[in-house]
């Protein structure tokens, strides 16, 4: 039997492949986006009261009330934007599910969707998924900021989404007010929705701030954004995220939602709304990663390696261009097999495999764990 594949040019993810090879080559992981460190203690006893209270039936399709009315409220404390909590926010299996339902309501067959590239990889997928057009807009090359001139004439009149990332991954830049301004201007007027991953929407540094588009009432009138628990609260694998669309956008996006995973796990949703109460839990989150970030600099100022500070997520970025021309791809498993760290190569973030000779690292890691990866990186020079 054969089957004609929906993706006849995705294979596994680089993510899983490198992760793989640090398992096996005993290397220390800073290449797949996962903190190296558990949740706090409390959330997890939360976890356990509410196993052991009973609620471990199927919550509703859009999320438990208590829970979407903390995230509705927590959205109001940081962005002065307070959603309805029973028509504009749904509790989804994770970012991913809600990026994908998000982008499965959008698009229809030969509609364009514009990524940003260097690009997380499921955008491109979903939007093929769903029969859409991936249009691939690079960022600019010096400091990965939008090229708006660039997506200005990448529009066309089959443009019917864009999708946006900030904090971005893998380059952690951070949009700025003029981002939003350009986003807006380049929406209005034009039937084009977006799809905004604001996973990261609270590790930036150096003072800068997330600008969310919940925060802007133009923008917000036509945008899906998604977001974390899991990537917020260090619980990746409980796969829990969320999406705020105003209410006619929610209500598409539902009937997708619910065909895909219809709830998510119960007894954790208690837990969330319980520790989201507390806004210390989310605003301690920048401070705590800005410390990891510093320290991963430092050791990599005694490499060779160029880099530009991340603004934000938990990735840091290097460029070794100029100390040779090997593929990134070949050096990040190099690096994985000889001096026994892991990372990714930034090319497979581009569609076409572009490679600019970057590797990506994710310092969301114990100190110790940092200081033994770059005490390792201090041998790059022997590989090379």
């Amino acid at each position: 039997m054969n089957i004609r594949s929906k993706l006849p040019n995705t294979g596994t993810t680089i993510f899983t492949i490198m992760s793989q090879m640090a398992k096996d080559e005993g290397a220390i992981n800073l290449s797949q986006g996962f903190p190296g460190f558990d949740a706090d203690p409390q959330l997890l006893d939360l976890v356990s009261k509410y196993l052991k209270k009973g609620v471990n039936q199927y919550a509703p399709m859009s999320g438990i009330e208590q829970l979407r009315v903390s995230l509705a409220e927590k959205t109001a404390h940081c962005y002065g934007y307070l959603p309805d909590f029973q028509h504009e926010i749904t509790i989804t299996s994770g970012a991913t599910e809600a990026l994908y339902a998000a982008i499965s309501t959008v698009l229809r067959s030969g509609d364009e969707a514009l990524i940003l590239e260097p690009a997380y990889d499921s955008y491109e997928a979903a939007v093929i998924l769903n029969g859409g057009i991936p249009i691939h807009i690079p960022l600019k090359e010096k400091d990965f900021s939008v090229d708006w001139d660039r997506v200005r004439s990448s529009v066309s009149f089959k443009t019917k989404l864009m999708i946006i990332n900030s904090p971005h991954n893998p380059t952690g830049y951070v949009w700025t007010a003029e981002d939003l301004k350009q986003l807006a201007e380049l929406i209005r007027e034009r039937n084009i929705f977006i799809v905004s991953d604001e996973v990261y929407e609270h590790i930036t540094f150096d003072g800068r701030q997330h600008l969310s588009l919940l925060s802007t009432e133009e923008l917000r009138q036509k945008t899906f954004v998604c977001g974390s628990f899991g990537k917020t609260f260090h619980v990746t694998g409980w796969k829990v995220g969320y999406c705020i669309a105003p209410e006619a956008l929610s209500k598409e996006f539902r009937k997708v939602h619910q065909f895909i995973t219809f709830s998510t796990v119960t007894p954790i949703q208690y837990a969330l709304a319980e520790y989201l109460a507390n806004p210390i839990h989310y605003e301690s989150l920048a401070s705590f990663y800005e410390s990891k970030r510093n320290l991963f600099l430092e050791g990599i100022k005694q490499t060779d390696l160029k880099f530009s500070a991340t603004q934000g997520s938990f990735f840091q970025t290097v460029s070794y261009g100029h100390l040779s021309e090997i593929g990134d791809q070949k050096l990040a498993e190099r690096m994985c097999k000889k001096l026994k760290v892991a990372c990714i190569p930034v090319s497979s973030f581009y569609h076409d495999g572009r490679d600019n000779q970057i590797l990506r690292f994710c310092f969301a890691k114990q100190e110790a764990e940092l200081e033994e990866a770059l005490n390792r990186l201090h041998r790059l020079g022997e590989i090379l």
